[in-house]
Formats: C-alpha cells, structure tokens, sequence
C-alpha cells in the first residue's frame, strides 16, 4: 500500500521559484526550480512582472511534478500544498485580476524620502507600538504611499476602493483561486506597516494616518490554515488544499524547528535574516530590532524579535567582482586561514547603510586598520569575519532587549559551507551552531506548515519534533579570548574610534 500524503511547497524568492515535495517524515522527493527575472533601475527603484511570477510558479511546479511523476510517484497523492514567499514584495491589482503597476520588490529604495517625511511627522513611535516595525523602504506601506502620491491611476484605483492590495503569497493565491480568494497569513501582514501585532488584525486608524483609506486589504488567517483550493491551472486533475502560506524567513525558521523562546535561526544570504522566538507575547525592542510575528497556527501565535542584516554574501561579491581579490568565493576560507589574525584590518560593510541594530542607513562601507604589511588575505579576513561580528551585534542587542538567553542559532545559505565563518560565529556567541543539512529550509517550514494546516500531523509542533532532520553542529572553541577582543575593535571602528 503507497503512501498517499505528499505536501507540495512553494518557495516563491526574489531571483527564483523552488518547488518541492515532501513525505510526510520531511524528506524532500522532487524539486523543480525556475529562475525569476528582476529590474533593478539606476535610481534604486527594483521591480518584477507580476504575472511572470505567476508563470514562474506554475513552471517549477510542472516540473517538480514531472520529477516526482519520474520516480515512481502519483501527483493525485499530494494533498495539500504551503506557500512561502519573498517578504514585503507587493502588488496592487483590480477586482479582475489584472496588475494596475509592476511588483515592487523588498529592496527597492523608491520610498526613502517619504520615511523621512512620516519620521518628521512624528509617526515612528506609533507604528512601532502598533505594528512593531520601524518606518524603513524595507517594509511595503511606504512603497504604497509612493505609489499613490505617484501614479494617477493607483491613486484613482484606491480612491475608489477597487485597489487590491497583497504580499507575493495574496497576489497568487489570488491567481490560484481565480480570484475566489483573497488571503494572506499573519507573518506576510505583519511586514507591511500597516496590521497590529496586537490585535492580529489591519489597523484602520494607521492606515488613515498614512493616507491610504480606501485600499483593499486581504482576510488575514494563520499561517497554517486552510487558504481554498486550486488545480495550479490544470496541472492536477483534482484540486488540491492550499494549507498554509508563510514569509520565506518566518518559513525557514519553523523549517530549523524554532518551535520554542530562545531559539532563533540566521540565513546567510545576499544579506541576513535573524529571527528569534520570543514567545507567545510580542516585546517591542529598545536596541534596533523589529518585532514581527514568528508563525501561527489556529492555537498558537509565536512572535520572533527580528534583526536585519544589509551586507552578508553581497560583501564577498563586492571583493570578487570589484577588488578583484580571488576569483571564486569558495577561495576566501583558505585565504582567511593563510594569515594568523587580521592584522587590524576590519571591514565596515555599509554599502547600502548599517541595519540592525544600528539603523544607520545614510553611512557608507569603510575598510581601516591598513598598513604596508596589509595582504589581501587580511582584507577577504576582515569581509569574513564582518559577517559574524553583526550577527553577534544582533543576537546582543536580542538578548537585551528580551533577557531571553540565546540557547542555540540555527544557520542556513550559502555561506553556510564557509567553516572559518561558522566557527568563528560559535566562538563569539559561545552557544551551539548548528547547520542544516537541508538547503530548501523555506520550502520545508512552508511544507510543515500545511501539514499542520491540513492535519497530516495530527499532534502539530509534537509530531515535528521527532522529524529528522540532521544538523552540522558548531562549538565554541575553549580560548575564545582573540574573538572575543577583536569583536570589541570591531565595535570601536563602527564608531569611528579605531
């Protein structure tokens, strides 16, 4: 007798669509990728076409169904699907589906003055009490008044409540449904500036500060629930449940099994997303973090303290392709390792300002300490170590403003295979490690979710905590006391003492 309960997850990211299929142990079956093409103009404005997103779905769904069909598998035995997401990437569409403007995509920097504007009108205070957000071009409420003080026919649109507003996951549920529904889930609202974390509901009154009354906001529901159904435009003969729908770091983090206070995870990427579990009640943060909801189900709401790292992976791309100084970014651990320390070089890697939780978005990246002994090892060392050094920053500034004690920092992304960054984050936090041995940890919180959405695990976060799922662990060294010392060189240069 085959096993009949297969989930479908959806990794919908900003430069590619992951689709995979999962048992219900959390094995990965099938995969099927689709790169996403993105406009980035001159001015800082970063776009895509909605509808290609779409398309770009429903490719690497067909071919991960076409995989799974491959091995022996029956795609009327998946039962249920989860959906996440690249997060504050948003479009605004009319009653028929139709997109009134291109996705503005997270990184887009179009709003900059407008976040100056509403600081100056005294609204940072409000919205982080409501939403537990900072006023930043990060988050989409900003984009959105952009638009609306830009562009005639959005202002028209929402004037006259037929703008409907939605995060990646609401814009193709909405295609996926054909239009039934208009959903979202608690972690994609909670990045807009515009839903109270408190209420778990979109809050009417800040939505009129910021002038945007009249805009079509999507039914808000837990991130696993059930979300309607879709035949994915034909390719299931049945529909089929979307169970969950989920922010891509939020998914990651419930995929590292950050089910409890104390644990977070960090995805070293292009930049870097550090979540971690605060618990059942939101805390806002004294210390330059965001508070944001973790992930939800109809039981539980868990709220994470969120720190948002600008430059992680994109610092060694800038030494490879500007510097020039190795050729692949797989060189940089021999390179580090060549020279006993760093020489006092450190790297400031604020080339598009300084995140969490320094929020000095205006400053510019800086390398000092150089002399004529400086080799180009102690630079590729000081861009290394830049990038443990701000998680520390991030996971201090957590610890403080929560006194809940890190208990371990769950690590995905590709810098992950760098082991002189791993081991030199263990030794700085002096708490375990752990890397996962599964690549997709979006797609697999996604699919653990509709699992939870659809009751395949019956006994919800329980069932999950027996999963296996293997990790590469991290200890701290024994003499940490360099690390340590160096970390505090690196606080003196960020102000500008050293």
């Amino acid at each position: 007798m085959r096993e009949s309960k297969y989930i479908l997850s959806i990794d919908q990211g900003t430069s590619s669509t992951k689709s995979l299929i999962f048992d219900v142990h959390g094995q990965a079956i099938a995969k099927g990728v689709e790169p996403l093409n993105t406009i980035y103009y001159e001015n800082g404005f970063v776009e895509q076409d909605p509808e290609d997103i779409y398309q770009n779905v429903l490719t690497a769904v067909r071919r991960c169904l076409e995989e799974f069909e491959g091995k022996g598998y029956f795609r009327s035995d998946i039962t249920a699907v989860g959906i996440s997401n690249q997060r504050e990437t948003f479009v605004v569409w009319d009653s028929d589906g139709n997109p009134l403007h291109p996705a503005i995509v997270w990184n887009c920097k179009r709003s900059v003055r407008i976040c100056e504007d509403l600081s100056q009108k005294g609204l940072s205070y409000d919205v982080q009490q409501k939403t537990g957000l900072v006023i930043d071009p990060y988050f989409s409420a900003t984009k959105l008044i952009w638009l609306y003080q830009n562009n005639e026919k959005i202002r028209t649109a929402i004037q006259n409540k037929a703008a409907y507003f939605g995060t990646i996951d609401s814009w193709l549920l909405f295609k996926l449904t054909k239009g039934r529904c208009y959903l979202t889930d608690h972690t994609n609202a909670s990045r807009t500036l515009l839903f109270n974390i408190h209420s778990l509901s979109w809050d009417e009154a800040l939505i009129e500060r910021l002038g945007l009354t009249g805009i079509q906001l999507p039914e808000v529901r837990a991130s696993a629930a059930n979300f309607g159904v879709s035949d994915f435009d034909g390719l299931f003969d049945q529909p089929v449940t979307i169970a969950a729908m989920i922010g891509d770091s939020h998914a990651a983090a419930f995929g590292e099994g950050c089910f409890d206070a104390g644990t977070a995870k960090a995805t070293l990427g292009t930049g870097c997303s550090i979540l971690m579990n605060i618990g059942e009640k939101p805390q806002n943060s004294a210390n330059g973090m965001v508070t944001t909801i973790n992930w939800s189900t109809e039981k539980q709401v868990s709220y994470a303290l969120e720190g948002v790292i600008v430059s992680c992976g994109a610092t060694i791309e800038w030494l490879k392709n500007e510097l020039r100084l190795f050729d692949d970014s797989s060189q940089t651990e021999s390179l580090a390792r060549a020279v006993p320390d760093n020489g006092g070089v450190y790297l400031i890697p604020a080339f598009s300002g300084l995140g969490s939780p320094h929020w000095q978005m205006d400053r510019k990246a800086s390398i000092t300490g150089l002399s004529f002994g400086s080799q180009i090892s102690h630079i590729v060392r000081a861009g290394l170590e830049s990038i443990p050094y701000q998680i520390e920053d991030v996971i201090a500034a957590m610890e403080k403003d929560t006194s809940v004690p890190l208990k371990a920092l769950m690590t995905n992304g590709g810098l992950t295979s760098n082991t002189f960054v791993m081991q030199l984050l263990a030794d700085l936090l002096g708490k375990p490690v752990f890397k996962s041995a599964m690549p997709d940890v979006s797609a697999l919180g996604a699919a653990y979710m509709a699992g939870i959405g659809k009751g395949i695990f019956k006994n919800g976060i329980d069932n999950l905590r027996k999963l296996r799922n293997e990790k590469i662990e991290f200890a701290a060294g024994e003499d940490t006391s360099l690390q340590q010392k160096n970390y505090r060189e690196w606080l003196q240069a960020i102000k500008g003492k050293i």
